[in-house]
C-alpha cells in the first residue's frame, strides 16, 4: 500500500463522515454520541485548524483522517488537541501512526508548542501504546472519566507530546 497523508479536500467529506461515525458509533473511543451528517461534516471539519486524510495514492481510497484544534485559547491557545479515525477494515494496518506522526508535524507547523489528549480511554491500548511509543506522555488517571456505550464508566487518561 502506498499510503500518504495530506491535507482532505471537499471531495474526502464523505468518506471522512463515514469513518467518523463508525467510531462514534462503536462508543468506546470518542466523547460525541451524534453523528455527521454531509452538512454537519462540511462545517465540522472546516472549523478545524487542520484536517488530513490517509489516502492509497494507488486506488484513493480514504483509509483514515484526523482532526487538530486548539486544545483552549487565550494563554492557553499554544496547546492543540486531535482526534484520529481509522477505517474498521483497515485498523492494525499502522495508519493511526501515519496520522499521529503527521499531526505532530501539522500541530508545529500551525504554530502550538504542545499537543495533548485530554481523554483517551484506559482500555484503548492500541491507541495508548501508538502514543508511548511516539513519546507522549501520560499526566495521570480520570477514573470513570468516559461513559462507554454501554452506560459503564472507563477510566481516562491525559497525554501530551511537546512539538
Amino acid at each position: 500500500m502506498n499510503i500518504e497523508v495530506r491535507a482532505y479536500t471537499d471531495n474526502d467529506i464523505e468518506a471522512m463522515v463515514t469513518i467518523w461515525n463508525q467510531v462514534v458509533e462503536d462508543g468506546v473511543a470518542f466523547p460525541q454520541e451524534k453523528c455527521l451528517t454531509p452538512e454537519s461534516g462540511t462545517a465540522f471539519f472546516a472549523e478545524q485548524t487542520y484536517c488530513g486524510v490517509a489516502e492509497d495514492m494507488d486506488t484513493g481510497r480514504i483509509y483514515g483522517m484526523y482532526i487538530l484544534h486548539p486544545n483552549n485559547v487565550g494563554r492557553c491557545g499554544h496547546i492543540c488537541n486531535a482526534s484520529y479515525a481509522v477505517d474498521r477494515e483497515s485498523r492494525g494496518l499502522h495508519i493511526g501512526e501515519k496520522l499521529v506522526s503527521d499531526c505532530l508535524a501539522q500541530g508545529k507547523a500551525h504554530g502550538y508548542r504542545v499537543l495533548q489528549f485530554n481523554a483517551v480511554v484506559a482500555s484503548n491500548v492500541h491507541a495508548r501504546h501508538l502514543y508511548e511509543r511516539l513519546g507522549f506522555k501520560q499526566l495521570g488517571t480520570i477514573p470513570g472519566g468516559f461513559r462507554m456505550k454501554d452506560g459503564s464508566y472507563e477510566d481516562i487518561c491525559p497525554y501530551y507530546h511537546e512539538l
